[in-house]
């Protein structure tokens, strides 16, 4: 499919507005981010959302917590946000997040974990595994069933779902019921050839997603951990089931089809949508392209579906 009128017209408007190069003026990128507060669209009131702190190994978290109407029990989501794990924020997420916590009947928990370069892995990783604990300690209070817990994130903030779902699993005490991945950024090794399909032209490139990388990583030494990497992991199986969505036009997409594959030959249930003519960060387009609403929909359908 060609790309969609919608993503051409966002583009094209992007363009006009001669954007920071985040790899070159990273702080002007941080403080234009913070401009256009309803990208996402227009946020449900039905939806509570609470403004907390989470403590991390290393920092006092801010946390969103998404409400949905009635009295519970509550499923739950704890989400990591992307923007190259340097930049981006929660309050960029609020349309998304509530629709999703209204559509699935779950209370949503997205977290502003510390930002690389100068909190390097492990520290962003970290916050987001405590955010998890902290979720599961305050169950009771949040309203949510201890046995309907996922993760998420979109891009770099998929790439820490996917690592802090590998935790889960190797440590055995937390026992995620799903994990949602929006175009997640799972390896560097995608990025390498010089003939990555759409790395320029398409909203996020290679170069720009290879400088994020760089960023995040110590060095050659975090390649092979599966908690920064998460396709270096030696094994995939007992993961948690999956909802993982591609963007035809996306440099990342085909890190998410060959993390979905390694998922579907260890025996974990994917839920996979490629979406046709979309570009990298669509979902959270939804003031201009009209998928980000068909992605919401398809997410939380396929959270209810799994928990159900």
């Amino acid at each position: 499919m060609p790309l969609h009128p919608q993503a051409i017209a966002y583009l094209a408007m992007e363009a006009k507005l001669d954007l920071p190069d985040i790899t070159s003026n990273l702080e002007q990128a941080r403080a234009y981010s913070h401009g256009d507060s309803d990208l996402a669209g227009t946020v449900d009131s039905s939806v509570r959302i609470e403004h907390r702190y989470v403590t991390s190994p290393t920092a006092d978290l801010p946390i969103n917590i998404f409400t949905p109407p009635g009295k519970g029990p509550f499923n739950a989501l704890v989400y990591f946000h992307g923007g190259g794990w340097v930049a981006f924020d929660i309050n960029r997420y609020s349309a998304q997040l509530a629709d999703i916590a209204k559509q699935s009947n779950s209370v949503v928990i997205a977290v502003n974990y510390q930002k690389a370069p100068e909190h390097k892995f492990p520290i962003p990783f970290d916050d987001c595994y405590s955010a998890l604990e902290w979720t599961i300690a305050h169950a009771a209070e949040l309203g949510v069933d201890l046995t309907k817990i996922g993760v998420g994130g979109d891009s770099a903030g998929g790439n820490l779902a996917s690592g802090v779902a590998i935790k889960a699993r190797d440590e055995g005490r937390i026992s995620l019921a799903y994990q949602l991945l929006i175009y997640p950024a799972n390896s560097p090794e995608f990025l390498a050839s010089r003939d990555v399909p759409c790395a320029e032209g398409y909203g996020s490139t290679q170069k720009g997603i290879k400088w994020a990388w760089e960023q995040y990583l110590n060095g050659d030494e975090d390649l092979h951990n599966p908690y920064a990497v998460p396709h270096s992991a030696t094994s995939f199986a007992q993961l948690p089931p999956t909802i993982l969505i591609t963007a035809e036009f996306d440099v990342l997409r085909l890190d998410g089809l060959d993390y979905a594959r390694k998922l579907k030959d260890a025996g974990v249930q994917v839920i996979h949508k490629d979406f046709e003519g979309m570009i990298h960060g669509f979902f959270n387009y939804g003031k201009f392209i009209d998928d980000a609403f068909v992605a919401r929909d398809f997410i939380s359908t396929n959270i209810v579906k799994i928990l159900s």
